[in-house]
């Protein structure tokens, strides 16, 4: 079974930039592919980005090169660097073990209790 334990949320003013961590429980998450999502209240889930495992990523649309996603195998741990956050932006965000079906990031079962990311105007 695989852990996944994210930190890293807060608040910030829109404009301003975050970086959030996920860390797995076992070094098994170094040889899979690993996603973000977020959940806005009152709405779905959505995907956010994903990464395999030698770094090759795949992003949402909507966020048009303000978030990078990164690994650090020694550590376990896969980031989510945040910039130029909007409003918009504000959601509990969660990170996910799954993987790739051609192009498509595929969630797999586990994920991590979320980290909430609030964006102040």
């Amino acid at each position: 079974q695989v852990q996944l334990a994210e930190s890293g949320g807060g608040l910030v003013q829109a404009g301003g930039s975050l970086r959030l961590s996920c860390v797995g429980s076992k070094d098994t998450v170094n040889d899979i592919d690993m996603g973000w999502f977020r959940q806005a209240p009152g709405k779905e889930r959505e995907f956010v980005a994903a990464s395999t495992p030698s770094g090759v990523a795949t992003y949402a649309d909507f966020m048009k090169g303000r978030f990078t996603i990164a690994r650090d195998n020694a550590k376990n741990t896969v980031y989510l660097q945040m910039s130029t956050l909007k409003p918009d932006d504000t959601a509990v965000y969660y990170c996910n073990a799954g993987g790739f079906l051609s192009d498509n990031y595929v969630p797999g079962y586990y994920w991590g209790q979320g980290t909430q990311v609030t964006v102040s105007s």
